[in-house]
């Protein structure tokens, strides 16, 4: 993820952020990362054995996980030892990230400079924050708004009525009107009558030659990133959800929705009104057919189809009776 540009971090040692833990060593606390994205006096998290090869190759300094699962982590990691840990990731993220569990406005919008970006082309109304970036060439439409520290690369098109923050995006890319982009995910913790707002201090990473046609909504990350391959393709009404990486070239049609945290290999095509599920795995080469629900992980080089999603020729099977009716 690199150095977080648009949530403002405090500056603790570990102890500060962690008061209950009795160790005999004490450091600054960097970020909180993902199991593979830690480093060396950052913290992480382990909550899953889904994860364990992960979390025995992590560099994290100190990890928020169970008393079940600290067997798979590295011995040179500490262990925070929990019962939920989700719920200490999100008390530890909302004190070293004090304003990344809600979104507020961007008070500092202000219209373009011109002097500012002399190469870029405004529609009416538009809004940018501060330390907005934009490449030569790019087209904003009317009624945008781009809040602080966003940056757009080259040629870019972006519609109107779009609303872009923390977001990363490349060359070439075309967003089409009346999307959000970078909003918070949906993430809570149910507490005794009260949801615990899950922090996002991720972003969204969109790469070049993307197109993002009308009415999308990309969440950014919670923990990690929000990622769209290079030339990857939505159709109108797509939702993406925190964490979700998309690979390159793939090719996504209208009104798919794609739960938190799921990987999505390179050129997979998904048709029409499916959904995938959170936390899993789509190879590359994979088609899955319109209105299919993807429940499980699936393999390079599947076609699957139905609710839930199944390999296509059991589905043909399956429905012989119902397609020789027809």
């Amino acid at each position: 993820m690199g150095s977080n540009i648009f949530f403002k971090k405090k500056n603790m040692k570990f102890k500060d952020l962690f008061p209950k833990e009795k160790c005999n060593f004490n450091f600054k606390v960097n970020d909180i990362k993902p199991l593979d994205l830690a480093k060396k006096n950052e913290i992480t998290f382990f909550d899953s054995v889904r994860y364990k090869n992960l979390a025995s190759q992590t560099n994290a300094s100190a990890c928020i996980t169970t008393q079940k699962l600290k067997e798979y982590l590295p011995n040179n990691t500490y262990k925070i030892i929990v019962k939920n840990v989700l719920l200490e990731l999100a008390r530890a993220t909302k004190v070293l990230y004090p304003n990344s569990d809600i979104d507020y406005p961007d008070l500092l919008l202000k219209k373009p400079v011109k002097s500012n970006h002399k190469k870029v082309k405004f529609g009416n109304n538009v809004l940018i924050g501060k330390k907005v970036k934009i490449g030569k060439n790019s087209i904003i439409g009317s009624n945008c708004i781009i809040e602080s520290n966003v940056q757009i690369g080259k040629n870019c098109i972006i519609g109107s009525n779009v609303i872009i923050k923390n977001s990363i995006i490349g060359n070439n890319v075309v967003i089409q009107d009346n999307c959000k982009i970078g909003q918070k995910g949906f993430g809570f913790i149910p507490l005794n009558g009260k949801n615990l707002k899950f922090p996002h201090i991720g972003q969204v990473n969109i790469n070049d030659e993307v197109e993002i046609a009308s009415g999308c909504t990309i969440d950014r990350g919670s923990i990690d990133n929000t990622i769209i391959g290079k030339n990857t393709y939505l159709d109108n009404q797509v939702h993406i959800g925190h964490n979700v990486q998309i690979g390159s070239n793939c090719m996504i049609a209208g009104q798919v929705g794609f739960a938190g945290s799921s990987k999505i290999g390179n050129n997979v095509s998904i048709g029409g009104q499916a959904g995938v599920s959170g936390h899993l795995k789509i190879g590359n080469n994979v088609k899955i057919g319109g209105g299919s629900g993807v429940v499980k992980d699936i393999e390079d080089n599947q076609i699957v189809m139905g609710y839930p999603a199944i390999p296509l020729k059991e589905f043909i099977k399956k429905n012989k009776k119902d397609f020789d009716n027809d």
